[in-house]
């Protein structure tokens, strides 16, 4: 059959409040131009993130109802380590309630002021996380990477000869460790192919420098690897899975992507000493290390979504679904980057509106527009999100690209909402030339996107 379904039934249906023009006009302007700070329910499609959005399986909430509270060795503690251990490998696993959460730990007791990370290219809370400790974070995604129209089937995949390069320039004693984020969220959802996780697990290991996988995305990512890498056609994606991680020395997960959880994370390494400070600076600041800052009910959720997440009908129709969206916005001139990711399309928003400069904001123009339209909200992920204000002075650094990214929820919306959104993106990129820019009004010193607020030009 030519038609992907999805490979779900509806049990259950959440209202979406429809809302006029000029009502969206008002609640932009309340929120300063950041739809960050719009209420949900003024929102018609959310594709703001696919993070802690999905629509949970009649599975696990079946598996929410035995969930156990207990504070201290709870039998879902038990079931959520087994999963992980059974997809990841490795020894020491411990539960926390989202992933920037796992950074933080990781990253607090790895990094000091001087030190470099490098990675194919750091997603927002994991450059802040490392950037909070003094460190420095380091983008080395391949120069296809960084070319939103060149089609490459693992545009995600680190420069293993500039990392070569920036261990010789910097130093290993001042790389304390090497982070590759799969699939590359900031580089446009774009695949890590097995070769390169291999080459630069091999160039890590030849340095001493431990290599951590950023696994949010870890069953897209297999997912790409099986249809697009030789001799891993035949392969199920959970052996994929555990392939790529016997490469790396540990994880840092955020469940609330590819663990289809509302909440929660985890961290891991087979590192004893280290698994030891994790230990305790876990029981600090998220709780008992056998649940981690989570209820019960939560570790069974994850425990059973890293598994589905893995399932082969279900990762034919996540991927179908994002590029449906993908080739149908390209096929009538609309700029994305190519191929289409995993979990989002992201479109070019300077290639869009050449006539608004880097630091008029191009992206957040277009994510004004598109809520504007229709309700859709979207993310900008650009020069707000990894530009750079200097402190001093104010001067701002544009970012790498000026991107959009709509990010698609995992068993949420069907194809007629996607229509909708097709619809709405075309309606805007015909009166582009009529899009003006933003300046920032507010902004915060970290992970600026989050809060800051805008006024049109």
């Amino acid at each position: 059959m030519k038609t992907i379904i999805e490979p779900f039934r509806i049990k259950s249906v959440e209202p979406i409040r429809m809302t006029t023009t000029a009502e969206r006009e008002a609640r932009l302007r309340q929120a300063s131009y950041n739809v960050f700070l719009l209420r949900s329910d003024d929102v018609l499609i959310d594709l703001l993130t696919d993070s802690g959005t999905s629509a949970m399986s009649s599975n696990q909430w079946a598996a929410i109802m035995r969930g156990d509270e207990s504070y201290a060795g709870s039998p879902s503690f038990y079931r959520f380590e087994d999963a992980v251990r059974d997809i990841f490998g490795f020894t020491y696993v411990f539960p926390t309630h989202q992933g920037r959460a796992a950074e933080r730990i990781l990253f607090s007791l790895k990094c000091r002021p001087g030190d470099v990370v490098p990675s194919n290219t750091h997603f927002d809370t994991t450059r802040a996380n490392i950037e909070f400790t003094g460190a420095k974070a380091v983008d080395l995604v391949i120069p296809e990477g960084l070319q939103p129209s060149t089609v490459h089937p693992f545009k995600g995949n680190m420069d293993v000869a500039a990392l070569e390069r920036l261990i010789g320039e910097t130093g290993r004693d001042r790389i304390p460790l090497c982070m590759l984020t799969v699939t590359n969220n900031s580089g446009g959802g774009q695949p890590v192919s097995m070769a390169n996780v291999r080459a630069v697990s091999e160039t890590c290991r030849r340095h001493g420098i431990p290599l951590y996988i950023d696994a949010c995305r870890f069953a897209e990512n297999a997912w790409f690897i099986k249809q697009r890498e030789q001799g891993y056609g035949e392969k199920r994606p959970i052996e994929i899975a555990r392939e790529m991680f016997r490469y790396a020395d540990g994880a840092t997960m955020s469940a609330k992507k590819d663990g289809l959880a509302n909440i929660g994370g985890f961290v891991a390494s087979n590192d004893a000493e280290l698994a030891q400070r994790e230990r305790n600076l876990l029981i600090l600041t998220e709780g008992f290390p056998t649940y981690g800052g989570l209820a019960g009910r939560d570790l069974e959720a994850i425990a059973v979504g890293l598994h589905e997440a893995l399932e082969e009908d279900y990762l034919l129709y996540r991927i179908t679904s994002t590029t449906y969206l993908g080739t149908h916005i390209a096929s009538q001139g609309v700029p994305i980057v190519q191929p289409p990711g995993g979990h989002a399309v992201y479109i070019d928003a300077a290639a869009m509106f050449p006539h608004i400069p880097p630091l008029q904001l191009p992206g957040q123009a277009l994510v004004a527009e598109l809520y504007r339209e229709a309700g859709i909200r979207s993310v900008e992920i650009g020069t707000v999100m990894f530009g750079r204000r200097d402190p001093v002075s104010g001067e701002e650094t544009p970012g790498p690209m000026e991107l959009v990214r709509l990010a698609i929820p995992r068993r949420v919306y069907t194809q007629s909402h996607v229509d909708y959104v097709v619809e709405a993106i075309l309606n805007v990129h015909a009166r582009r030339e009529a899009v003006r820019g933003y300046r920032f009004v507010e902004q915060a010193p970290f992970l600026r996107h989050f809060s800051a607020r805008f006024e049109p030009l």
